[in-house]
């Protein structure tokens, strides 16, 4: 099963994930930021979030536990899952889902940087050919 923000696919979201995940959902946070996020609700110390954490976020959302103006809070408001309704099953499609979105966003990227690589390739060696071809030329023009 793929996972949605975890670009290391390990059902974790570890703290570069979590950055690309607040930046998609539009709420940038500093590092410091981040960290204070992931410390909020990680209970086994190991400084990323499993499943279980990230579900904690949305509960202590619900229960209004979350500051105002903290990162999880901007997190369980934008990313609009309602463990109360959707409950768990949901919202672990939704984790899952996010990290295989972070996933194909990487792979794409990568895809896109190798077709320009490519192109470059091509670029240069067009470039090689028509300067060896007008060497050729002049060669036979004495």
């Amino acid at each position: 099963p793929g996972k949605l923000y975890d670009a290391g696919r390990d059902g974790f979201i570890d703290l570069m994930e979590l950055k690309l995940m607040m930046e998609k959902l539009g709420a940038p946070q500093t590092h410091i930021g981040l960290k204070n996020m992931i410390k909020e609700v990680d209970e086994d110390l190991d400084s990323k979030l499993s499943f279980r954490e990230f579900l904690l976020i949305f509960r202590k959302a619900a229960a209004g536990e979350l500051q105002e103006d903290s990162g999880l809070h901007a997190l369980a408001r934008l990313s609009e899952i309602d463990v109360s309704t959707e409950g768990v099953k949901g919202a672990k499609s939704f984790f899952e889902a996010k990290a295989q979105a972070m996933t194909e966003a990487s792979r794409f990227e990568e895809e896109i940087r190798a077709e320009q690589e490519e192109k470059k390739k091509q670029a240069e060696e067009l470039k090689q050919r028509k300067a060896a071809f007008k060497e050729l030329q002049s060669a036979f023009a004495q």
